[in-house]
This record gives structure tokens, sequence and C-alpha cells, in this order.
């Protein structure tokens, strides 16, 4: 029961009845039980139940298979090689921009680039974007009497061939010769270099043909 009495106070007092109140409450709350259910009820597993829980624990439990993340972290290089490898199956073109060939191009070289479309392309070697196989060239030369410049894929299957026109006497301190484009660098038409190179080409040819003709004839 509540207890009315500090109620004859004054009114000023009234925060204290109702705080004295809500103790009381409190305090009889706490001294009701609670019904505990039996411990049989919450373990019970019925017939059917168990049958369902044999037959899954018939079937056999495989451990889980190693994911590629874990067995190789990054799959990316791999992945770069092995396309590579396929677009370039002899390593030319690997060898031909390679850094550490020794034979290889290197810019302010002059290259033509054979295409499955269109004419050859001849011009200086001014730059080289290393992206695995996207790895692509720009060759700056003449056409008209103006310049233009051109990007090419080295392991594109559209470009049939590279080859090296004219090689630079002395190695660039540079790796990107952008200054080639100022008209006191730029190195204009590269035609008589091609010009030449197709001459000497056609007579080391001419010259072969003619030693295993020899050779036949003996």
């Amino acid at each position: 029961m509540i207890n009315f009495a500090p109620a004859r106070r004054p009114l000023g007092c009234i925060k204290t009845v109702f705080r004295q109140a809500r103790q009381q409450r409190a305090a009889q709350r706490g001294l009701a039980t609670v019904a505990e259910t039996p411990a049989t009820s919450k373990n019970a597993i019925t017939a059917r139940q168990r049958a369902s829980h044999v037959k899954v624990e018939k079937f056999q439990v495989w451990p889980q298979i190693q994911s590629v993340r874990s067995t190789n972290p990054d799959p990316m290089p791999i992945l770069r090689q092995q396309q590579i490898t396929q677009l370039d199956p002899t390593g030319a073109r690997t060898r031909l921009f390679s850094k550490d060939h020794a034979d290889s191009a290197k810019v302010g070289d002059v290259l033509m680039v054979t295409t499955k479309a269109g004419e050859p392309f001849s011009g200086a070697f001014i730059q080289i974007r290393r992206r695995g196989v996207d790895t692509a060239i720009l060759l700056r030369g003449q056409m008209m009497k103006i310049g233009v410049e051109m990007w090419f894929k080295i392991y594109s299957p559209s470009v049939t061939g590279i080859d090296i026109i004219w090689r630079r006497p002395k190695r660039a301190r540079r790796a990107r010769l952008t200054f080639m484009r100022k008209p006191s660098h730029d190195m204009g038409s590269v035609d008589h270099l091609v010009s030449a190179w197709k001459k000497e080409r056609y007579a080391l040819r001419s010259k072969s043909q003619q030693a295993v003709g020899k050779k036949v004839r003996k």
C-alpha cells in the first residue's frame, strides 16, 4: 500500500511524495516472481527433425577451395603476359622496344610502321607509352609539308610490321622529344631516309639471290 502520510506536509513537498510513491512501486515489482519454462521444452526435438538431421549428417562436407586471390594476390601481371604472348608469339615486338635489348629502337630513331589498311607511315620516334598490351609509340612525320603525328599500338593485330629506317647517332637525353615540334628542331620529311633504306635493302636482297643462284648452278 502507498503511504500517504507525507501528503500532509506543505505543497512544496509534493515532489517528495511522488518520488516516494515511485520507489515503493519499484520495490513491489522487484518482489514479483517470474515463472520459468521447463528446460525440456527448449531442447525438445521431434522425430521428424531428428530424421532430417541424420540425413544431413550422411553427406560428406568437402573443404573450401582456396580462392585465386589467396594463392595469387595480383593476377594482372600474369594476365598481361599471357595477352602479350598471344599477340606476339615470337617476341620480336617486345625485343624491339625493350629497355634491356641492345638493338632495340630508341627515342629519336626513324621508324616505318606498316598496317593492313593504308600506306606505311614513317616518322621520327619521339615518345613511347608503356602500358603492357596497350604499349604505343608516337611517330612524327610530314605530309604535304605539314607535321603529322600518329600513335601506333605495337601489339595491335592491324600493325603488320615495324622497321628501323635510321638510327640516331647519339642517345637522346630525354624520354620524350616533344621539342621536335618546334620549327627549329623539327626533323621535317624523312622520305629521303626511307628511299635510301629501300635501295640498300633491295641491293642486299639482290646479292643474296645471286649467291643462292650460283650455289644452285654449281
